[in-house]
């Protein structure tokens, strides 16, 4: 039986990998690290509270097999670019550092479509840049998955998304070929994803979101 480590649990694709995770026979314990106090009815659950701006304070809670990582923020959030920055770079790194230090066997990254370490854009050259750590702390299984468009019921609300899934809906049967990594997709088949990458073999480390669509119809 294993044990998962969520960080970013409260989120949109957090939330569904924590569900799955509930009702996944194949773990006894999952451990879900917050700011704030979390209501979950599970005796699997582990609650910890912690402090993101001292991660190395808690290094020896982050111990155990699989660990999902699925935080991330927005400009409009966290207008500082500073913090922007501590949460979309920062933080990711130094959890997988933590994690490997620990000897946690996989580590699971939510990434972005078109991340690029080389970016002109901050948010997509950030996720690049976390990509890159992660393959060089050489984990036993890596999967990062960079969804398009995330479907779901978010906590709140963020316009370009409620202006662009409607779009990118509609012009989804024009995305062919390589095009097809635009189509929206949803949060609770991403986090399903996350979890066969975390306990199957796939052979490989980047999911477009395309190929995380087909990997769900190879099970249909």
């Amino acid at each position: 039986m294993k044990t998962a480590l969520i960080f970013g649990s409260t989120g949109l694709v957090g939330g569904q990998v924590l569900n799955q995770l509930v009702d996944n026979t194949d773990y006894s314990k999952i451990k879900i690290f917050v700011r704030s106090d979390a209501k979950v009815q599970s005796n699997k659950v582990e609650i910890i509270k912690i402090d993101f701006s001292n991660l190395e304070n808690f290094k020896d809670y982050i111990k155990g097999d699989d660990c999902f990582f699925c935080i991330g923020t927005t400009k409009k959030k966290s207008r500082d670019q500073d913090e922007y920055r501590r949460i979309e770079l920062d933080i990711p790194k130094k959890v997988a550092q933590l994690a490997k230090m620990n000897e946690v066997k996989s580590f699971i990254f939510i990434s972005s479509i078109s991340a690029n370490s080389k970016s002109s854009s901050d948010y997509l050259k950030f996720k690049g840049q976390v990509e890159e750590e992660i393959k060089n702390l050489n984990f036993q299984t890596i999967a990062i998955m960079r969804p398009s468009f995330l479907m779901g019921n978010r906590k709140e609300i963020r316009i370009v998304e409620m202006v662009g899934i409607p779009i990118f809906k509609m012009l989804s049967p024009l995305f062919l070929g390589s095009l097809k990594k635009m189509k929206p997709i949803q949060s609770e088949l991403v986090a399903k994803i996350m979890i066969r990458a975390a306990n199957e073999n796939m052979q490989k480390t980047i999911f477009e979101s395309d190929e995380i669509v087909e990997l769900n119809l190879d099970q249909t």
